[in-house]
């Protein structure tokens, strides 16, 4: 379709192509890390001359991601040396703590995260999973209220970057476990029947005491959480 007032006789318009700056450094590690290409993020993020607390936090969040922690906290650190007030990056070192099995750590910088933003589902979420690995299984529970409280959707497959959780088959199952609660108190039952599947097969909870289980009364009747409780029936059998 023409331009208003143009007509078919009139000459074609010339396109220009418009001209853009090249990439800085930084955007181009922005790149690069969406696309999971995180050692030439790294040598991206290292080329801009006066890395700001930003650059510092997605560089620590590369390192994390290729499992090198040591590098990592150390770019966290730097980052809260020039802002010390972004609940982020705090949490984002309490990730490495985790990871590196220093829970207590972790703890503590969770703690500080959430003083600087109590609102934050995602700092809570992994606070109460932290509480659970150390066996405080009440605190942690109640903890994962309080993210539920916030966003109900918390415990559903994000797009954020993410690192596998080195906790014992048994703790994860207790996680498993207690985000299936937070699912079916929200009313989210696939997300529940889910975290079900993946507590009863790391041991947490046969399927006889969740079949007898109030606290999911309102998945009784669904189809997905009979077939589940049938299929670890099965298994079960010698």
């Amino acid at each position: 379709m023409l331009p208003a007032g143009d007509n078919q006789s009139s000459p074609p318009a010339t396109v220009v192509a418009a001209q853009t700056e090249p990439a800085t450094p930084e955007e181009r590690g922005d790149s690069l890390q969406g696309h999971q290409r995180y050692q030439a993020a790294i040598a991206a993020y290292s080329e801009v001359a006066h890395p700001s607390a930003a650059v510092w936090n997605k560089m620590g969040i590369a390192y994390q991601m290729m499992f090198n922690l040591k590098d990592a906290t150390r770019c966290y650190k730097e980052s809260l040396k020039l802002n010390p007030r972004n609940p982020l990056v705090y949490n984002n070192l309490a990730t490495v703590y985790d990871f590196g099995k220093n829970y207590g750590a972790a703890e503590k910088m969770y703690r500080k995260a959430l003083k600087l933003n109590p609102r934050s589902a995602v700092i809570l979420k992994n606070l109460g999973t932290n509480l659970l690995t150390q066996h405080k299984y009440a605190k942690g529970w109640q903890v994962y209220q309080e993210a539920l409280a916030i966003d109900p959707t918390i415990f559903q497959d994000r797009s954020s970057p993410r690192v596998q959780n080195p906790s014992s088959l048994a703790d994860r199952g207790a996680m498993n476990y207690y985000m299936a609660l937070g699912c079916v108190r929200t009313g989210q039952a696939e997300c529940a029947i889910n975290y079900l599947r993946m507590a009863l097969n790391e041991g947490f909870v046969d399927a006889k005491k969740v079949a007898k289980d109030e606290q999911f009364l309102s998945l009784r009747e669904n189809p997905a959480f009979k077939q589940l409780l049938e299929e670890q029936k099965e298994q079960a059998k010698p």
